[in-house]
């Protein structure tokens, strides 16, 4: 199997976080949030892939262990929570929480001279028949030019 390049992870989270705004824009509470089948279901899944991702960028040295290790905590307790999972914790990491993880990855790859371009271009090209997604990334590639 390849390694796949460590950029693409960053870009993974700036995605799911983007994703989880719109899933979640509607909802004005946790308990509405969670009998919402698919929009629940489908920000589970995002979280797990902000989980994974901060996982490889701490084993990778891009992230602190420290930091950042509450997150990937935050991914096992979902993934493996299943029926134990609290809506209002999970409301509250997508509606106020991710904004700052957002500002901290644009800030890290300013700091650390990250170009994230290649892997920008590579979601563009591989999500081209989602609209909200491909113009989001556009939009990304221009605050990061």
């Amino acid at each position: 199997m390849s390694k796949r390049e460590i950029t693409l992870y960053i870009v993974d989270i700036f995605i799911a976080i983007n994703k989880l705004h719109r899933y979640t824009s509607k909802f004005t509470d946790a308990e509405t949030f969670k009998w919402s089948e698919l929009e629940w279901d489908a920000s589970i899944r995002e979280l797990e892939i902000i989980g994974e991702a901060t996982k490889v960028l701490i084993n990778s040295d891009i992230l602190s262990n420290n930091k950042y290790r509450k997150i990937v905590d935050f991914r096992n307790m979902i993934s493996h929570g299943y029926f134990g999972i609290d809506e209002d914790e999970v409301f509250m990491v997508i509606k106020e929480r991710l904004e700052t993880l957002n500002d901290e990855l644009m800030e890290l790859i300013k700091v650390q001279n990250i170009s994230i371009m290649e892997a920008i271009n590579l979601a563009i090209q591989e999500n081209s028949f989602n609209k909200k997604l491909t113009e989001f990334l556009k939009n990304l590639r221009n605050k990061v030019q």
